[in-house]
């Protein structure tokens, strides 16, 4: 447009001097003629005041501006304005504008922060490439059974995936290594292959006696240097055992007892002289082992187990795994690079990162995680491992906290070629190679146990920062709480040693979710039976919640009878689901408080519990609708938490043992009919006062039922609740409650044993008479009054008047049970009263 409508009214004005019409129409068009013409243009007061001037559009065509404009006003205005005529907008055929609109103010987003390792505090969490995560985890070093300090990173680790990915919708690229070259490992398999060796030649008894001895005094060198406490007792454990268990075969060989007893006796020593025996074979022969795959057959054991573990606690398995066995080419090139960027040195076939060189150097700095640990020489030579802290090794390095980026093989050690000689990748270095080889310069989250962050942690970031050379190789590090059993660390010393197989023979794989989901997942876990017990409860709070749910859905309604008006008890219930959603939402931004999220889960569920039950007491069906939504959103989140395992649109599902089969939906139906049938037989044995078949309904429901796993559940005018459930859980229950009722009965029997009691010395004390109680006294009292009241004490002296007070009371209280006995025994009811 030209210009704006306000800007044409000295024009006007100037046309509208012009005194002749034609003449003014004309300049009107000219005028007209330079602006432009816009659909929904907003009139001025101008515009109308000079269209009020024509009464028609002008026939001439060579006037179309003035034409066009003037439909267009017409148009605006609602019809023709006569001349002078006040012109405006017709309410009834002009257009109306939209009011001007506000978008709400609405609430600041919650942002996700997670408890960072590097700053120790919660950052918000902000991934390098919009909603895609890079993650690297720390995986185990397979050597033995996966424990339950395995469990609490491994699960703690999958509830943070699954939230970040189901939950805030991350896409997760999840990588984790399984350590299989380590100096555990490489002793571990020595000694089990020894060990094998050696019982395979079926040593005689007195060649078996003679290296247990000779074992022994290795075994006393070993028990001498330990300062631990807990393993000190644990070897003193030990060297008694075997000690015992040489003695009967000692006592064999010298009285000359029959083979088969000796050699029972043997196999006895063996297995108890285990550990010794392959200790101190390896240290007399370990260096003659030499095959590679011997050292490859034990982590590949303990891997397989491990995984089975895993799947069984219904762990996550990682996007790509990644073995040390199969990246010794890339941790090569690692190293390599390092000590081409300065931060390595060869030193006699093994290579060191240069610490100090690293921490001087203005791009870097050593010991982000635990900068206070730098210089501890027990937290080092731990991390360097037991085959790599002689002190030829430590002579190598330039400075004491330089660690082994690649170690030299000594005899029966693996090995493979490289630059400096054949040799092995250190501990520190196979994270950083697998993890830089698949993700690249930097990560976005790098996770493990608390007890890694130094020197593991610590090193991994200094080495992969030197061979990037960069200073932010991980954005967020992760690391899970301890774990300890009943308060104390778990230890074999202390005979707490709990595997994960060893845990789940005793609660389920939700259970032991459910435990670590009401724990923060970064502070130490108290594994013992309190903390059990508050899962267990957890979960048959949530079972019986969804069952009831169900119960409520399976009643017969048609279509309509779905959808319900809602009362002021619905609203409220609706509110407080939606606050509890929000709330729950909070805990997860929250560093993923898991704890919180079920609390406030818990609480929502005792508040439909008490809507329910409301509703039942005024005999009104809850809203089936509402009460689905609310167990819909609960199963959802405990999908995401991974506490359900399998697909179950609604609560926990119920399988058939050893099958996949969901027992629900198949029996259901089923025992539906038989409760049916059953609330009939009982309704006609009560109207024709039959109680056996009372008292066989209700030995169905007792004794018959849980056995098969199903609960029925009578309620006094409302049909039966029907719930199928664990069998084992329902057997408890019912031995739980068979307990209870039986406390309640020993209880009624003592109440009543002591009332009688307390009732026969009454009456012992009624018989009495009151000239005589204080008379059989005498270890009290010497002289007594005409009356049997006492005057004087046993040395003779006189009673004081506020003892002779004290007993003229107890003297008229007996007088008076003395006169009810008289009267009783007038009465006749004496005879009654005592049983007699």
């Amino acid at each position: 447009m030209s210009g704006s409508s306000g800007e044409q009214a000295p024009a006007y004005r100037s046309i509208l001097s012009i005194r002749d019409e034609t003449a003014r129409v004309q300049a009107l068009n000219e005028h007209l003629s330079t602006r432009s013409y816009v659909r929904g243009y907003s009139l001025s007061q101008a515009d109308v005041d000079v269209f009020r001037q024509l009464s028609a559009p002008p026939a001439d065509t060579r006037l179309f501006h003035v034409a066009r404009w003037f439909r267009h006003i017409e148009a605006i205005l609602g019809g023709p304005c006569g001349r002078g005529e006040p012109c405006g907008r017709q309410a009834s055929k002009g257009r109306r504008g939209q009011p001007q609109w506000s978008p709400p103010a609405g609430s600041p987003p919650c942002k996700l922060r997670l408890y960072n390792s590097l700053t120790r505090s919660k950052d918000v969490f902000i991934p390098q490439h919009g909603k895609r995560v890079t993650w690297y985890s720390c995986g185990p070093t397979v050597y033995d059974a996966s424990h339950m300090g395995h469990a609490r990173s491994y699960i703690s680790f999958d509830i943070l995936r699954r939230v970040l990915r189901d939950y805030f919708g991350y896409d997760v690229f999840y990588c984790m290594n399984i350590t299989d070259v380590d100096d555990k490992i490489i002793t571990r398999a020595r000694q089990n292959y020894l060990f094998e060796q050696y019982r395979g030649k079926r040593p005689r008894a007195a060649q078996l006696l003679e290296d247990v001895h000779a074992a022994l005094k290795l075994f006393s060198v070993k028990l001498c240097a330990a300062t631990d406490p807990d393993k000190r007792q644990m070897l003193d454990r030990i060297q008694r055992a075997v000690k015992l268990a040489a003695e009967p075969l000692e006592k064999a060989v010298q009285s000359d007892l029959p083979e088969e007893v000796a050699d029972r006796r043997v196999e006895v020593l063996l297995e108890e002289a285990k550990d010794l025996l392959s200790d101190w074979l390896d240290s007399t022969l370990g260096s003659e082992v030499t095959d590679n795959s011997i050292f490859s057959q034990l982590p590949k054991f303990w891997e397989e187990e491990f995984h089975r573990d895993m799947e069984a606690l219904n762990v996550l398995p990682p996007d790509v795994l990644t073995r040390v066995s199969e990246y010794v080419p890339e941790i090569v090139n690692f190293v390599q690079k390092i000590v081409d960027n300065g931060y390595g040195y060869a030193s006699n076939g093994s290579v060191y990162f240069d610490t100090v060189k690293f921490a001087s150097s203005d791009r870097h700095s050593y010991g982000k995680l635990v900068p206070e640990a730098v210089g501890d020489q027990k937290a080092l030579q731990e991390g360097e491992g037991d085959l790599s802290i002689s002190a030829d090794r430590l002579s190598e390095k330039r400075s004491p906290n330089d660690f082994a980026l690649w170690k030299a093989s000594k005899p029966g050690e693996p090995s493979w070629p490289c630059p400096w000689g054949k040799g092995r990748p250190g501990w520190h270095i196979e994270c950083s190679a697998m993890a830089g080889t698949l993700l690249g310069a930097s990560m976005d989250i790098h996770g493990g146990g608390f007890d890694l962050r130094f020197p593991h942690h610590d090193n991994e970031l200094a080495q992969s920062e030197a061979y990037f050379e960069n200073d932010c190789w991980v954005h967020y590090f992760l690391h899970t709480g301890h774990l300890t059993i009943a308060g104390c660390k778990m230890s074999k010393s202390l005979k707490n040693f709990i595997t994960i197989k060893d845990a789940l023979k005793k609660h389920s794989a939700r259970q032991l979710r459910l435990a670590f989901l009401m724990h923060s997942w970064k502070d130490t876990l108290d594994y013992s039976s309190n903390t059990m017990e508050s899962a267990l409860q957890y979960e048959k709070f949530m079972s019986e919640f969804f069952l009831n749910v169900k119960d409520i859905l399976r009643a017969p309604v048609d279509t309509t009878g779905r959808f319900e008006k809602w009362e002021d008890e619905e609203s409220e219930l609706n509110k407080s689901f939606y606050d509890k959603k929000a709330a729950v939402h909070e805990a997860l931004c929250d560093n993923v408080d898991t704890h919180t999220a079920l609390e406030e889960m818990r609480a929502l569920v005792s508040q439909c519990n008490l809507y329910v039950a409301a509703r039942k007491a005024a005999r009104r069906r809850p809203n089936r609708a509402l009460l689905e939504s609310v167990a819909l959103y609960l199963t959802h989140m405990l999908k995401i938490f991974g506490a359900i395992e399998e697909e179950s649109s609604l609560g926990f599902p119920v399988r058939g043992p050893g099958t996949s089969l969901d027992l629900e939906s198949t029996v259901m139906p089923y025992l539906q009919v038989l409760s049916e049938f059953r609330e009939g037989v009982r309704k006609i044995a009560r109207e024709q006062k039959v109680p056996e078949v009372l008292r066989l309904s209700d030995a169905l429901r007792d004794d018959i039922l849980p056995e098969l796993g199903v609960r029925f559940e009578d309620h006094e005018g409302l049909p039966t609740v029907v719930k199928l459930g664990d069998r084992e859980a329902l057997l408890r229950e019912r031995e739980e409650k068979r307990r209870v009722e039986e406390e309640k009965r020993k209880k009624k029997e003592e109440a009543a044993r002591k009332k009688q009691e307390q009732e026969a010395a009454k009456l012992a004390r009624m018989k009495i008479p009151p000239s005589e109680m204080f008379l059989s006294e005498s270890d009290k009292y010497s002289k007594f009054d005409e009356n049997g009241l006492p005057t004087h004490d046993t040395e003779g002296k006189e009673l004081s008047k506020g003892q002779v007070k004290k007993l003229k009371k107890l003297f008229e209280t007996q007088e008076k049970l003395y006169k009810e006995y008289l009267q009783m025994v007038q009465n006749g009811s004496f005879q009654q009263n005592s049983g007699d």
